[in-house]
């Protein structure tokens, strides 16, 4: 008896002693498409061993201090309605593809979400009532779709800075719609100052930090550069007793690409692939393995791929690159653990 006793007592603490491990969402940015998809539009994701993907609808805002979010028109494309959101989502599903339903807002000329803001109450007001008549929306569809996991908002620090209770209450008027699992997307530089993980599931990061100031990062550099946001992140989790994720990360195939991995210049010129593959590879070896960490999505990956990406290519997705096959790589791994 008493050795069945002490058996019990060892296997007990065995279990006790192992650390929360979420399943790690090897994911991708599915940028919204003008037509219906295909299964010939999912197969890309199961080549590189993708097990999620972000579907991405869209509302549109005419400026920073614009009260009125237009969703879900005729003028939109497809994939960024409603009913195109919930095409995609279905394909997916048949590929056994879990989905993050992640609505997010466009201002006019492609202007910072983070910076909108109202001039008045009458306006934030406005603005808080057109926001939730949009998110709930897709709330419900991700309820009746059975999503995995619902983002209620993308970058918008100044709004939850000034709105914070507002936040917190819709955050109970979404789950009485959906069911599901919830993340916010903060941005990489504001994440500690949101004021709700309590009530979330997964601490939402869009993690584009700063690891490198080379021209062409090794992966050695970016891995140090990586020790800061790594302790930084681990320390919210624990405090907070959730996951991160990134819901979104990627690098540009640029010179300096692990400087500032955020910027956009449509201008910049020249190509720089090992820079792009380097910093990758620094990101999965530094951040795949660790409990806490949840995974995340890969920004960004379009339906026809044959169209983008490429050898002469210095934007920000993967495809037709041989970063590419460093990603095949790490999600193949990381499914089998």
């Amino acid at each position: 008896m008493k050795s069945l006793f002490l058996t019990f007592l060892f296997l007990f603490m065995g279990c006790a002693a192992i650390s929360y491990k979420p399943l790690k969402y090897n994911g991708v940015s599915f940028v919204a498409s003008r037509d219906s998809i295909a299964n010939t539009d999912v197969e890309p994701l199961l080549k590189i061993n993708a097990n999620a993907a972000a579907v991405m609808p869209f509302g549109y805002i005419r400026q920073l201090d614009h009260p009125t979010i237009a969703f879900n028109t005729d003028r939109m494309w497809f994939g960024e309605t409603i009913i195109g959101a919930e095409q995609c989502i279905d394909q997916l599903h048949l590929s056994n593809i879990r989905v993050m339903l992640k609505p997010q807002l466009w201002v006019r000329r492609g202007e910072f979400t983070g910076k909108i803001a109202m001039d008045s109450e009458e306006h934030w007001r406005e603005l808080e009532q057109s926001y939730t008549a949009f998110i709930l929306e897709f709330a419900k569809l991700a309820e009746r779709k059975h999503v995995d996991l619902f983002c209620i908002g993308t970058e918008l620090e100044l709004f939850i800075k000034y709105r914070p209770q507002y936040w917190k209450n819709l955050i109970d008027q979404i789950k009485e719609v959906y069911k599901g699992k919830l993340t916010y997307a903060a941005n990489w530089d504001e994440y500690w100052r949101t004021p709700f993980w309590d009530q979330l599931d997964y601490i939402g990061i869009d993690g584009y930090f700063p690891v490198s100031t080379m021209q062409t990062p090794t992966v050695d550099d970016c891995r140090k550069g990586w020790q800061k946001h790594k302790a930084s992140m681990k320390s919210l989790s624990e405090s907070k007793k959730r996951p991160i994720i990134f819901t979104e990360y990627g690098y540009r195939s640029v010179d300096y690409a692990g400087k500032k991995p955020w910027f956009v210049d449509y201008f910049a010129e020249g190509v720089n692939l090992e820079a792009q593959s380097n910093a990758y590879t620094a990101l999965y070896e530094e951040l795949w393995s660790e409990n806490w960490f949840a995974g995340g999505f890969i920004w960004k990956w379009f339906v026809d791929g044959e169209r983008h990406g490429g050898q002469d290519s210095n934007r920000f997705t993967p495809q037709n690159k041989p970063v590419e096959e460093i990603i095949t790589s790490y999600y193949k791994a990381a499914n089998l653990n």
